[in-house]
């Protein structure tokens, strides 16, 4: 809490750029959006007098802005921090591991967390629910967690992601049942404050905004890394429906289903391919694969192979964008030649050879996972 509260007050004092815009517009953006919803307006235009950049979430996702944008800035702005972050540390503290391993989670996070904090950006409070999702779908809370994993959606569409673990539960048509049933509630709710024939046109204007941003970039990702090391632009829709057939291989393994260990190294996988294959990822959207690799590497007994790449995540992913490296570097390699993505994509590939190979149906086959014992180390 204290990061976020430290980081919200930097990028407060800060002084605006040239422009005239804050360092932390991200919040601006969402703050204004709230406005922009109950008065009327197209929530996806560009407001340079306001704002830099558009406003690309969901409609809902405006209207729960709302508290906060009734504040000051920095109010608002700290409380917004303050939320990121501990919804962030409330889902590693329910994860079925001893309070040791969550704090090495934790800490790991920690610099990854600041840079999205830095940027205002929602993705620590993503991180949070998708962990939250994940251990009520452990311990068969099948209603709260297709909620965790709906809000998820309702800031940014990736999340949606998450959904394929209803393949891991015993009741899946109440889980499908209760997806959608949050789906539309949370798509409805802002009727209660305007038209429902103005929601709809937001919906419109969302849809058109997301349609013609799929082709505006390639960011952070997999497809980034094809064209800047090899000189590879394939469609986009290919090389997301290549990493969804990978996605979707250990599936097929459905008899280590039961086991604890393939869910947990699962959703680490899923937590990954969420940024590395979505084509807008910035350098804050990575605190959401860096969860799933901690998950992934601190919920197992160490291997030296394992550890390099987790030194490699360490130095090239977390601390890339910060200053103990020249910018020289930055802005020379690391940036042009997506330095950032490289080690995330490595475990991901880790991840899916382990989910393919490794003995699983042999080990921990308990359905629901009790906090006060560690799952098997594999």
């Amino acid at each position: 809490m204290m990061a976020a509260i430290a980081t919200a007050l930097q990028q407060w004092w800060l002084p605006g750029n040239i422009e005239g815009y804050t360092h932390y517009n991200n919040f601006v953006i969402f703050k204004n959006a709230f406005h922009h919803l109950l008065q009327g307006d197209n929530l996806y235009l560009p407001y340079p007098q306001k704002q830099y950049d558009l406003y690309k979430y969901s409609p809902t996702f405006a209207l729960a802005m709302g508290p906060l944008a009734m504040l000051p800035d920095l109010a608002g702005l700290i409380l917004w921090n303050m939320l990121n972050a501990g919804v962030l540390w409330l889902g590693i503290r329910t994860l079925p591991l001893p309070i040791r391993i969550q704090a090495a989670i934790a800490w790991f996070c920690l610099i990854e967390l600041i840079t999205s904090l830095q940027n205002a950006q929602s993705n620590g409070l993503i991180a949070g629910l998708l962990l939250l999702a994940f251990t009520g779908l452990e311990k068969g809370q099948v209603g709260k967690a297709t909620l965790w994993i709906n809000i998820t959606v309702f800031i940014k569409l990736f999340g949606g992601v998450a959904l394929v673990q209803g393949i891991f539960s015993k009741r899946k048509w109440y889980f499908g049942l209760a997806a959608l049933g949050w789906a539309m509630v949370l798509a409805l709710l802002p009727a209660l404050f305007i038209p429902f024939s103005s929601l709809v046109q937001q919906y419109q204007n969302w849809w058109q905004l997301l349609a013609s941003d799929y082709a505006a970039s390639i960011g952070l990702s997999v497809a980034g890394w094809l064209q800047s090391w090899f000189g590879l632009a394939p469609p986009k829709h290919w090389i997301t429906l290549t990493g969804i057939v990978l996605l979707a291989l250990p599936l097929l393994r459905y008899s280590c289903f039961p086991a604890t260990s393939f869910r947990m190294k699962y959703f680490s996988a899923l937590c990954i391919w969420m940024v590395i294959f979505n084509h807008k990822a910035e350098s804050s959207t990575f605190i959401i694969a860096v969860c799933g690799i901690a998950l992934w590497y601190f919920s197992q007994a160490p291997s030296p192979f394992n550890t390099t790449l987790m030194v490699l995540v360490f130095l090239f992913t977390i601390l890339s964008p910060v200053d103990v490296y020249p910018p020289s570097l930055r802005q020379q390699v690391f940036v042009p030649f997506v330095i950032k993505v490289v080690p995330c994509i490595c475990v991901w590939a880790k991840i899916i050879f382990e989910l393919m190979h490794r003995d699983f149906c042999g080990g921990n086959r308990v359905s629901s996972l009790n906090r006060s014992a560690p799952p098997e180390l594999a």
